[in-house]
């Protein structure tokens, strides 16, 4: 009897311990990094400027993960101003208080201080990003983070022989953050960058550029993986190398069915994996971007500038005198050719990445994205003055004292309101050349949304030509991915554009544009518990105002509830600048409690 019991309990003892080991290879990896945040100097477009950077380097480090790894990444601020850090596509699953948005999650990370991130990777696999999330301070504090396939496992395509980031990024000459305070503060409008470039050069086409422009050598036959990574503040952007072809195999994080294209064209905030097979003949050929402008055709003040690098082959050959441009790069108003390759993406949807689209949707919201005018009480030496905003269902965010998640957590009333409509004010023709007076009007407010744990959501997004602003508005959620099931180029009608959704393959992302007087429907399931934001990641949009918050309710156990705050959270007695000061003053129902 005795012997039957030692039996069964070493069986059992074996059992855990195999559990155990198990466990521990579905939770991954731990790993640590270091970020040292710190003025240096940089010189492009023939003069020398300091700007904040990560690790003395623009773009900043690169991240690398298994898929369902964890990171901790102490970031010391050696800089002059409060700065956070964002995870950009990581979903945190439980863990908003490293999501990183200034006053939306936390406080900034103030000068001489320094604030440990734990960054939970959990279904992300390809490319996704980090970078600063506190005024406009991501133009040069941004980096790629490429998480492998989770070690057993491997890539749904070919192993590739090799892999290339690209950092597509702004330049701007001045000091970026004092331009942006004195727009902010006086209601003009936000610098406009001096050139672009690609893995933080401008290439040949730009002064004084030709000497440092980036260059990738690549073996003939070779098919190599790019990261592509769209951190540029205010533009999309199309993209080519010269007489070779992609296959985009992912985007944001999320694997999608393979798509030959000779170009593609990304939005801020996105990231997208592409295949390409080094086939031609021996020599140089440009890598080059081009902004795609969807504004008006008569606002021509955007980058013109096309910013290249060279993939240049090794070998033996004569070099030519100049590369090749890439013939396939669209122009920059070619409207037809963004949508073309846009509305190409399908998820994979395979055995082993599967979709899962809701189809039970129990909140359904129509959301309207518009550019507006505000009043400002005190941006014309204290008179009122009616100033560019934009706004989400007609209300303008505007930045709480503290972070709305600190205030969530502990219950603090007086810091947001919980009234952001599921629906706008009034129903138009939102696509019209012509309004009423006064209709382009927005109301400031801190309004957030509340959703009960595992929801199902349905949110249209409706761009509007509201102040003729009509144009591509990239939206990012924080904190979760989700499933865009049908776009459209006119008002959205809800009896007919809801029969085209597709449930079977949409494309699963966390940002992903309003395309120019058009709409874009998309679901997900509200399982991530938290606090979090929902932006235009055009940061000129972001600051005006095209915001709101997603408070996601706790499930029923410690495992479908928000985790602990983690020590040392920064505090958020520091003051601060907002750029609208006296952001009540159309909306006092702003500072009701919540």
């Amino acid at each position: 009897m005795n012997s039957k019991y030692t039996l069964l309990l070493e069986i059992i003892v074996g059992i855990m311990l195999l559990a155990g080991q198990f466990f521990c290879m579905v939770e991954g990896d731990v790993h640590y990094y270091d970020f040292v945040l710190k003025e240096k100097n940089f010189t492009r477009l023939c003069s020398t400027k300091s700007m904040l950077v990560v690790n003395g380097s623009f773009p900043g480090p690169v991240i690398r993960v298994h898929k369902g790894d964890t990171v901790f990444v102490n970031v010391h601020n050696q800089g002059y101003f409060g700065v956070t850090i964002h995870w950009h596509g990581v979903k945190q699953p439980r863990n908003p208080w490293s999501d990183g948005p200034e006053f939306i999650t936390q406080c900034p990370i103030q000068p001489g201080t320094n604030f440990t991130y734990e960054v939970i990777f959990s279904e992300e696999e390809g490319t996704v990003w980090w970078h600063a999330h506190s005024d406009w301070t991501r133009a040069s504090v941004h980096g790629a983070i490429v998480v492998l396939p989770a070690i057993g496992s491997a890539y749904p395509f070919p192993k590739p022989d090799g892999e290339e980031v690209v950092v597509l990024a702004s330049w701007y000459k001045g000091n970026l953050k004092e331009l942006v305070d004195e727009s902010m503060q006086d209601g003009s409008d936000p610098p406009h960058t001096d050139a672009d470039t690609i893995n933080g050069e401008p290439g040949d086409f730009c002064a004084c550029s030709r000497d440092t422009t980036y260059r990738w050598t690549v073996d003939y036959g070779k098919t190599y993986l790019l990261r592509v990574v769209n951190a540029l503040t205010n533009a999309d952007l199309f993209f080519a190398v010269s007489q070779h072809n992609f296959t985009l195999v992912g985007m944001d994080g999320h694997y999608t069915k393979p798509i030959a294209t000779s170009y593609i064209m990304i939005s801020p905030g996105q990231t997208m994996d592409i295949l390409l097979t080094a086939n031609q003949s021996l020599g140089h050929y440009y890598m080059a971007s081009r902004q795609f402008s969807s504004e008006d055709s008569t606002i021509t003040g955007f980058d013109h500038v096309n910013a290249t690098a060279i993939l240049q082959y090794s070998g033996n050959y004569t070099a030519p005198s100049s590369p090749s441009f890439p013939s396939t790069l669209p122009m920059y108003l070619d409207f037809y050719a963004a949508l073309k390759f846009t509305k190409s993406i399908r998820s994979l949807a395979s055995r082993d990445h599967p979709v899962n689209v809701p189809l039970n949707i129990t909140t359904r919201m129509f959301i309207t994205a518009s550019m507006n005018s505000a009043i400002c009480k005190t941006c014309s030496e204290g008179m009122e003055a009616e100033i560019i905003a934009t706004s989400l269902n007609n209300i303008s965010w505007t930045n709480p004292r503290i972070d709305v998640l600190q205030a969530y957590y502990k219950n603090i009333s007086g810091v947001y309101t919980t009234d952001f409509p599921d629906f706008p004010p009034t129903f138009f023709n939102f696509t019209a050349d012509e309004f009423p007076d006064n209709m382009s009007l927005t109301v400031l407010g801190t309004k957030v949304k509340v959703l009960d744990y595992n929801e199902s959501v349905e949110i249209v997004f409706q761009g509007t030509n509201l102040l003729t602003g009509s144009m591509n508005h990239p939206m990012h959620l924080h904190g979760y991915s989700f499933y865009v099931v049908g776009t459209g180029v006119t008002n959205f009608n809800n009896e007919t554009d809801p029969k085209e959704f597709n449930l079977v393959d949409p494309p699963e992302v966390t940002t992903f544009a309003v395309p120019k007087s058009g709409w874009v429907a998309l679901r997900f399931v509200a399982k991530n518990p938290g606090v979090w934001f929902w932006h235009c990641h055009y940061d000129r949009h972001m600051s005006w105002g095209m915001n709101t918050v997603f408070i996601v309710k706790n499930g029923g156990s410690t495992e479908t509830s928000i985790l602990q705050p983690p020590a040392g959270m920064p505090s958020c007695d520091v003051p601060f600048k907002s750029w609208l000061k006296d952001k009540g003053s159309l909306d006092d129902k702003a500072n009701q409690s919540g």
